[in-house]
């Protein structure tokens, strides 16, 4: 399976990019955001990758960091969301927008994307929201500098861990040891996720500490 891909941009479309690796291109589709992300022709580019397999159809979908991939797959896993369906979601929303979605059980965002009605709306809430940990913690892993000579990376999910470099959000790390700490106290994973995205996304800059505290004000009975 190719996890990671690596190269020169050749070519961009209105859904896809040609990466020329070594000499062989591959068209990699993508969400409009990543699209409008990536650098010019010419340049290099990294990403992360799956590969949709069917019997008269290879695609290869791209993706800037592990945790939009992740997204990606278990988005795919919902019934009657496909690719495309996904790349619209992750498209309109971006990672970080899906995961506190998803853990704030407001279906409502991800039926803004292009195509997805509310039954299909509620229907990915309903069932990944106990799935959002986990991704929410991925945040804390940083991604690998692409390089114009990297090659293409072919090996069974999940992919390698890259090498780590701060993460693009200041309180990425917090969220995640946040995450494990309410887990540690008891709380149940859908629950925990949507306390601290709730904090996150209202204190962006907050600590560790300041999200816990946060958290349980927030899990703390009403009344």
């Amino acid at each position: 399976m190719i996890g990671r891909i690596a190269g020169r941009i050749e070519y961009k479309s209105t859904d896809s990019v040609l990466i020329d690796v070594r000499g062989v291109g591959y068209v990699v589709h993508c969400s409009d955001r990543t699209l409008a992300s990536l650098p010019g022709v010419g340049e290099a580019v990294a990403l992360w990758t799956d590969l949709l397999v069917r019997e008269d159809l290879l695609q290869l979908f791209g993706f800037p960091t592990l945790v939009e991939k992740e997204w990606h797959r278990l988005l795919m896993s919902v019934q009657g969301v496909g690719a495309k369906a996904s790349l619209a979601i992750l498209g309109t929303l971006g990672a970080d927008g899906v995961s506190r979605a998803i853990a704030l059980g407001d279906w409502n965002a991800v039926k803004a994307a292009k195509g997805i009605g509310p039954k299909t709306a509620q229907r990915v809430v309903n069932e990944l929201k106990d799935k959002a940990p986990a991704v929410m913690a991925m945040g804390a892993v940083g991604e690998a500098a692409p390089t114009p000579d990297d090659a293409v990376i072919e090996t069974a999910a999940p992919a390698p861990k890259p090498a780590a470099k701060p993460a693009p959000k200041a309180n990425a790390s917090a969220q995640a040891e946040a995450l494990s700490a309410l887990g540690n106290l008891g709380y149940a994973p859908g629950e925990a996720a949507g306390a601290v995205a709730q904090a996150a996304g209202e204190e962006p800059e907050a600590d560790t500490s300041s999200l816990i505290r946060a958290a349980l004000k927030l899990l703390a009975p009403k009344g």
